[in-house]
């Protein structure tokens, strides 16, 4: 079945960008839907950019809109977040989820990586 593994963080500076990797194993993404969540500090788990598998539809939410650009590699194995202008604020650990064929994101996503802290100092 699906496995999936998330890559990229660090420290960072504001202003600064990242490029978080989520790699999938045991299948690739064909036909799933995949979701990047965060989690803060003390926060609950927040679902930054949904990609719908029914029709290619990106979802950014307004925390990250703007900033943040969502991508697959051709082969389909791994999914990229790219998030610009980091801030303090952006600080949590980031999460990537897949589910087949799904057209929404949610904490009930069936496959989850452990995640990769981002710290984004002032």
């Amino acid at each position: 079945q699906l496995q999936v593994e998330e890559s990229g963080g660090g420290l960072v500076r504001a202003g600064d960008s990242l490029r978080l990797s989520c790699k999938a194993s045991g299948h690739n993404f064909d036909y799933y839907g995949i979701g990047w969540f965060r989690q803060a500090p003390g926060k609950d788990r927040e679902r930054i950019v949904c990609y719908s598998s029914h029709d290619g539809k990106i979802d950014y939410s307004d925390s990250v809109e703007g900033r943040a650009t969502f991508a697959k590699d051709s082969k389909k194995t791994t999914a990229y977040l790219e998030l610009n202008n980091l801030q303090p604020e952006d600080t949590a650990v980031y999460y990537c989820a897949a589910d087949w064929f799904a057209d929404t994101c949610h904490s009930d996503m069936k496959f989850w990586g452990k995640g990769t802290r981002v710290t984004v100092s002032a």
